[in-house]
């Protein structure tokens, strides 16, 4: 998925001359995924065979880059209504998948870690194969390739262990509405939705923001990619070490205390001290993402009850793609008061997300399994 939020756009401009239609394009695969996500969630938690259901959309996913490859040959109208369908779509793989990480690895803070690892390599190597292909072949070339890398991850879909985490004849739609209620009313839960949606208003706004500030600061945007590079590099230094050596404290703390530390980098990257300085101070925010990745999908799968798990997953990554496409236009609006200005909103933003997990209980059940 990361990569093709870069080929789109350059897609479009190649082949209609027209970003517009490469915005139109992403926005139809990212916008249906939170409207999606409860019914998908409730789709995996009741499968007999839910690697079936993961396969089939990483399938349909393939399909819709093929489409989108041949953009100038086929009706415009058509592969948006393919690209929305993926992306109603993306929730068995985006989110849904790591509800089954703690079935197959018994040890939560290990799982969890891999899980946020997938996740920080796909960030980091998606944009910079389209970047590679783009540049020798052309963004069509990308394409071909995303699909295809697509076909071999359905490929592999077989070998998910996951199983059904409920049974039941209850109408599907008193299972979204017993997770609505599981999500927004049980309040350890609550919380860290709230919070780690909030985190992605500011990461989703970072790419706009440095590259405004790369503007105001050199006169042109070149320097804003190194800046989101230097982001995501980070990000994959913090899950590697995530990975091995995963954090045995409180996994709220965690969350707490990266949020903290991910927003006091970031307003620290909008002080004046030269572009050396904003890279540092970039990279070294990204390091922080993955222990908190980590710590909330630990605290996900701590309070969501079995039946309704993929629901709680599903969901709340619906929720964070939302709220980064939020904080991009919200980057884009404030860019006209500056960079520096822009960057600073958004490690604010990071700080009031570890604020609002001071609203965490401070003994909360062990596990609510039970619930």
């Amino acid at each position: 998925m990361a990569g093709s939020l870069v080929a789109l756009p350059i897609l479009a401009i190649d082949q209609t001359h027209n970003v517009a239609v490469g915005g139109g394009l992403v926005a139809a695969f990212l916008g249906p995924s939170v409207v999606a996500a409860p019914a998908v969630g409730a789709a995996l938690d009741m499968a007999r065979r839910p690697a079936i259901l993961v396969a089939a959309s990483g399938l349909l996913t393939a399909l819709a880059f093929l489409a989108a490859a041949n953009l100038n040959q086929l009706p415009l109208p058509a592969v948006i209504t393919l690209m929305a369908f993926a992306g109603a779509a993306s929730p068995f793989y985006m989110g849904g998948l790591s509800s089954f990480v703690a079935d197959t690895i018994p040890d939560g803070r290990r799982a969890f870690a891999y899980d946020a690892l997938s996740y920080n390599v796909s960030a980091v190597a998606g944009p910079a194969l389209v970047a590679l292909i783009a540049a020798f072949l052309s963004a069509q070339a990308a394409l071909f390739a995303l699909a295809g890398i697509c076909l071999a991850g359905t490929s592999f879909a077989g070998a998910i262990k996951g199983r059904a985490h409920h049974h039941s004849s209850e109408p599907p739609w008193q299972v979204v509405k017993a997770g609505f209620r599981r999500i927004f009313a049980h309040r350890p839960l609550a919380i860290v939705t709230a919070s780690s949606t909030l985190t992605q208003v500011g990461q989703g706004g970072l790419a706009i923001a440095v590259v405004a500030l790369s503007v105001e600061r050199v006169g042109s945007p070149r320097e804003g990619a190194g800046l989101v590079t230097a982001f995501a590099v980070g990000s994959l230094i913090g899950a590697l070490w995530e990975t091995l050596r995963p954090s045995r404290g409180r996994p709220d703390r965690t969350m707490t205390a990266g949020f903290v530390a991910t927003g006091l980098l970031t307003i620290s990257a909008a002080f004046d001290l030269g572009m050396p300085w904003v890279f540092v101070t970039i990279g070294l925010s990204g390091v922080f993402t993955a222990s908190t990745t980590t710590a909330m999908l630990r605290l996900r799968d701590r309070h969501s009850t079995p039946r309704l798990k993929s629901q709680v997953f599903t969901v709340s990554a619906g929720l964070r793609t939302s709220a980064s496409a939020g904080g991009a236009m919200l980057a884009a609006a404030a860019t006209g008061l500056g960079g520096a200005l822009s960057l600073s909103t958004l490690g604010i933003i990071w700080i009031v997300s570890a604020a609002v997990m001071f609203a965490y209980p401070r003994s909360p059940p062990a596990t609510d399994a039970e619930a």
